[in-house]
């Protein structure tokens, strides 16, 4: 229900109105108000446009009924009929890519493809657990059912390679389920209201910039953490709160000494973490009742307790006996009894097969070892008690913080691995040079191949300055560094630069002078550099339309969004008297709203022409890619829409680095620096020392050396 106006605000209403009539009367020039890329939908009040929706984005208010593509692309199509499409020198000596006038013919309804996929920022969302915990507020409808609508990271995990592991395939479904599951913006086609606030950005959630490729297959990706009790995994006398972290047990007291009532977690713990922790509380406990904590496997009974059946272990607190089930239900002497008001942690160290407990925050010790013996055995957290009434416990999987120092016993196991890390010699790895020289030459080389050729040359005359008084050994020569000092190296800085700059036919105009067969030799990179040069274009236009909405919302003290999506806006009304309710509007408004108009019909028109020359996925193209940046014109803030990520500058990088390694290999050189090629063998070795829980988890080069 809406709320009736007030008199103020009414008063307002009637004098805005007024001076919208005077204006009019007074005045006969253009609307110059600019508030949002919804406006254009009506199109400027001048003789170049009709009065009906027939602006510049009218197709998307009336798109055919039987469309089931983004109206965008209808626009775009629509333009290939009704004016030619400018375009630049750059493009023109490229001819396209060599597309042929076949190749122009307008294309079908767009398919999707994973080809585009290699490039970093068309993956997902960026890294961090503070981004996924906004996307997660998302309904869980939007997740794969079998995994968890909520993605927490525990304090002792956190920067570890297993979190980045998973927080990449967390984002890999969250964008796959949102690709699914959005569709263009929608707009009524009515003539004269158009509910334009479903397009507020405050209705959307903001997705971030992706850094990761989407994940191969679910094979490669890493198993989820523990999260609450499994209400399908439990012995029916016991009760899980709504949470699944509290269990009581409700049924009938035991009669037979064996009998008991056991629950086991959602997920078993991950070995690629290298070590996992949980801790339970005790929140009620009879004198005469008994609990065990630890880990068994899916096959142990639920109606004994861990530690009793075969493949589960567990720390009972009526004795303080550490029991491993196939013992027979004869435990061994381990630590101290505990009862209501205790906090027992459980740790398994995956590399060096151990389980060790605690209880209110101190370390017992190590119960268990030889763990590596079931490594086909997925361990799930456990834990049970003898039925008895009254009983109440409480489990934290690492969505609070321990009782027990977790993080320091993790950051232990990670110091050690890393000093003998360093203590390793490169001795028989590479003879000819000492680990100073060997690193100087890696940064040098790095910064040449990447077109830091400047950078390069200080950094050479830099090192032979500071190493050159430092000479010991007069028969040993200072290392003289073999630069890129030819006139290819200064062409690809420029090319570079260019991109890196926003700056796409710059840097299309040098490749095609000074390395014309790269682009005709890679379509795909032509693609991806015409796609960017889309984008920048809209990034522009973005940028001129924030400016004109800050400059608009100091002017008369209303807010850009609250003005243009008001549910109750009638276009018409606002297309025939678009007039600012604030008098007298300069001319430097003026002059931004028709460079807005000019630098949108720019756009479209260029994205028109795209769309003309890549029609299927063939020829280096990619038809969801041009759909999903396509979609972009559709919204009043282009850059917190679904795909606003395509508009950060990072985009840039991916594209100038691609060509770069492609301008190199047409020359006859490695495609990547070795500094490169070095990061990337490692990693294949730490995933190596990483399975099964191997001490691999325990080093994370993107997190302990990059970051």
């Amino acid at each position: 229900m809406t709320n009736a106006p007030s008199a103020r605000s009414s008063h307002h209403h009637h004098q805005n109105n007024q001076n919208r009539q005077n204006h009019h009367q007074n005045n006969h020039h253009p609307s110059v108000r600019r508030s949002s890329y919804a406006s254009v939908l009506s199109g400027p009040a001048n003789d170049s446009f009709a009065p009906q929706h027939s602006g510049a984005l009218a197709p998307l208010l009336q798109p055919p009924t039987t469309a089931s593509f983004p109206p965008s692309l209808l626009y775009l199509d629509s333009l290939r009929h009704s004016s030619s499409v400018p375009t630049t020198d750059a493009d023109m000596q490229l001819s396209y890519g060599g597309a042929t006038s076949a190749g122009r013919r307008s294309g079908g309804l767009p398919v999707y493809s994973r080809q585009f996929a290699h490039i970093p920022e068309y993956a997902g969302y960026p890294p961090g657990a503070a981004a996924l915990s906004s996307i997660t507020s998302s309904p869980a409808a939007a997740l794969p059912a079998d995994q968890p609508s909520s993605f927490f990271t525990p304090s002792y995990l956190q920067n570890s390679r297993y979190i980045s592991r998973l927080e990449s395939a967390q984002r890999s479904r969250q964008l796959a389920a949102r690709r699914e599951s959005s569709t263009a913006p929608s707009l009524s086609a009515s003539s004269s209201h158009v509910n334009l606030h479903r397009l507020a950005t405050s209705q959307r959630p903001l997705l971030h910039d992706a850094v990761e490729k989407e994940l191969a297959g679910a094979e490669n990706q890493p198993p989820p953490l523990p999260t609450c009790w499994n209400d399908g995994d439990k012995h029916n006398g016991l009760d899980l709160n709504s949470t699944g972290l509290e269990v009581r047990y409700v049924g009938h007291q035991h009669k037979i000494d064996h009998e008991a009532a056991s629950v086991r977690a959602d997920h078993p713990m991950p070995r690629d973490a290298g070590m996992y922790y949980y801790e339970t509380t005790i929140l009620s406990k009879p004198k005469d009742a008994v609990i065990a904590i630890g880990f068994s496997s899916s096959r142990s009974s639920l109606e004994r307790l861990p530690g009793w059946d075969s493949e589960s272990w567990a720390y009972h607190g009526d004795d303080g006996k550490a029991f491993i089930g196939e013992s027979q239900g004869q435990g061994r002497p381990f630590g101290p009894t505990f009862g209501m008001g205790d906090t027992i942690g459980c740790g398994v160290n995956f590399a060096t097969g151990t389980c060790f407990f605690t209880k209110n925050g101190h370390s017992i010790g190590t119960a268990f070892r030889d763990l590596q013996t079931s490594r086909h055995v997925n361990f799930y957290p456990a834990i049970g008690v003898k039925r008895h009434p009254h009983m109440h416990i409480k489990t934290n999987f690492g969505q609070q913080p321990f009782m027990f120092d977790i993080d320091s016993t993790v950051n232990k196991e990670k110091v050690a691995l890393l000093s003998e890390i360093n203590d390793a010699s490169i001795a028989n790895i590479q003879p000819p040079l000492d680990e100073v020289t060997l690193l100087q030459e890696l940064v040098a080389q790095f910064l040449s191949q990447d077109g830091y050729y400047e950078t390069a040359r200080a950094f050479a005359e830099e090192v032979r300055q500071e190493s050159g008084p430092l000479q010991d050994d007069k028969s040993r020569p200072v290392f003289q560094y073999q630069q890129e000092q030819d006139v290819d190296a200064t062409n690809r800085q420029k090319i570079r630069t260019a991109i890196l700059e926003g700056d796409i036919d710059r840097a299309l105009k040098y490749t095609n002078a000074y390395f014309s067969q790269v682009l005709q030799d890679n379509p795909n990179i032509l693609f991806k550099l015409r796609c960017r040069k889309f984008l920048e274009m809209m990034c522009k236009c973005s940028d001129l339309s924030s400016a004109s909405s800050k400059r608009e919302k100091t002017s008369n003290g209303v807010g850009h969004h609250e003005e243009v999506f008001d549910q109750d806006m009638e276009l018409d009304d606002h297309m025939h008297d678009g007039f600012s309710d604030a008098d007298g509007m300069d001319t430097e408004e003026t002059d931004s709203i028709a460079k807005f108009h000019e630098l949108l019909t720019e756009a479209v028109q260029y994205g028109q022409q795209l769309r003309m020359d890549y029609p299927t996925d063939e020829q280096g193209g990619d038809k969801q890619y041009l759909e999903d940046i396509f979609s972009l014109m559709a919204y009043p803030d282009p850059r917190t829409s679904v795909h606003g990520h395509y508009l950060d500058a990072s985009g840039r990088t991916a594209v100038a680095d691609e060509l770069n390694s492609a301008i190199l290999v047409s020359l006859g050189k490695s495609s990547s620096a070795a500094l490169e090629t070095l990061y990337s063998q490692t990693e294949v070795l730490i995933n190596e020392l990483s399975e099964g829980g191997g001490v691999g988890a325990f080093i994370n080069i993107q997190g302990d050396f990059l970051s």
